[in-house]
């Protein structure tokens, strides 16, 4: 009889051991944030922002958080990322507002021809600052439940395809590729813009359903290869391209650690250092490379200026939609033309 009962107490207490050890088990488990985090393509220098960011936001969370970097639209197409950040398909994502039309309005203000400044810090403070403001974050919140953690400026954009620019007449029935906004200067000389994803460049110019392809310049056209299905590079146009942040949901950053939610201003600052470093170390790389198998068109600043010269027209309309459709257009073109001033001084 005693070693009955004291072989039942030893299984209860063996079997409360172990829902306790699986218990605490799952609630640290539990415990952990984990991001997935979808980015179209491979690592290149526009990914050396939020692997900066992966770095020092897992080393705040010590342990206790971990973003997953799942390249090549790996968690589902680019051009769904918003949506299924929204209902928490993946926690977070690269966004590029050009790729997704309409459906961050506000935010477009950012893919204005000519508007943001070329210097590669320059264009990041503005798109910091202008990511704070308060219509902005709404937009973010109301429409997508997320909110943005990840810088992803560019550089200026240019044209590398089979089609020679050099002039605005050139540009006449050319099929370009450049993102809405900025299709509106380059369609007043003639320009066809065509949306094409930047996965889609290569087989798109080697296809000839693109004739010129606009791309930062220089890290992107060599990341996605484009120089070996093209005969031109333009240099001088300097045009404006996508607007691109990366954002999170916002039941998954309120559900992370305080400590990682504390690192983020500090790791945005070194990553946006991290992606400058990237595209100089890029341009070292591919500009002598295109110099040396292409023809590069040098573009008078004239030529620019011709482009640039319609672009007033081109705010106002930009303005007046969204104030037709409720939102604060004029006011948000006449905030970031300020901080635009601001950092260009």
């Amino acid at each position: 009889m005693a070693k009955s009962i004291f072989k039942s107490t030893m299984i209860v207490a063996t079997a409360t051991f172990v829902a306790l050890s699986f218990g605490a088990a799952s609630t640290a488990q539990a415990a952990k944030s984990v991001w997935n985090f979808n980015m179209w393509g491979g690592k290149r220098a526009f990914t050396a922002g939020i692997e900066s960011i992966k770095v020092d936001l897992e080393k705040a969370g010590g342990g206790d958080f971990e973003l997953k970097i799942n390249y090549g639209d790996a968690l589902g197409p680019n051009r769904q990322n918003p949506e299924n950040i929204k209902v928490g398909a993946f926690e977070a994502g690269q966004n590029c507002v050009g790729y997704y039309p309409n459906k961050m309005p506000l935010l477009s203000v950012m893919e204005l021809p000519f508007l943001a400044p070329r210097d590669l810090q320059q264009r990041a403070n503005v798109e910091m600052e202008v990511l704070k403001h308060p219509a902005i974050i709404d937009e973010l919140a109301t429409r997508w439940n997320a909110k943005f953690f990840g810088p992803a400026f560019l550089p200026a954009y240019e044209f590398m395809g089979n089609k020679r620019i050099e002039t605005t007449a050139d540009m006449k029935g050319v099929k370009m590729r450049i993102s809405g906004l900025n299709a509106q200067a380059l369609q007043v000389f003639g320009a066809v813009p065509t949306m094409v994803t930047a996965p889609d460049g290569y087989n798109a110019l080697d296809r000839g359903t693109i004739d010129s392809f606009g791309f930062p310049y220089s890290y992107a056209f060599g990341a996605y290869k484009l120089y070996e299905v093209s005969k031109y590079v333009t240099e001088g146009l300097g045009m404006n391209g996508f607007m691109c942040l990366q954002t999170v949901n916002i039941d998954a950053w309120n559900a992370s650690p305080q400590a990682v939610k504390d690192a983020l201003p500090a790791a945005q600052t070194k990553a946006i250092a991290a992606m400058i470093d990237a595209y100089i170390e890029a341009d070292k790389k591919w500009i002598p490379l295109f110099h040396e198998k292409l023809e590069v068109v040098k573009i008078d600043p004239s030529v620019r200026a011709e482009l640039a010269a319609g672009a007033s027209k081109i705010y106002m309309e930009w303005a007046k939609e969204q104030d037709d459709k409720g939102r604060p257009g004029t006011e948000m073109l006449n905030y970031v033309k300020s901080v635009v001033a601001k950092y260009s001084k």
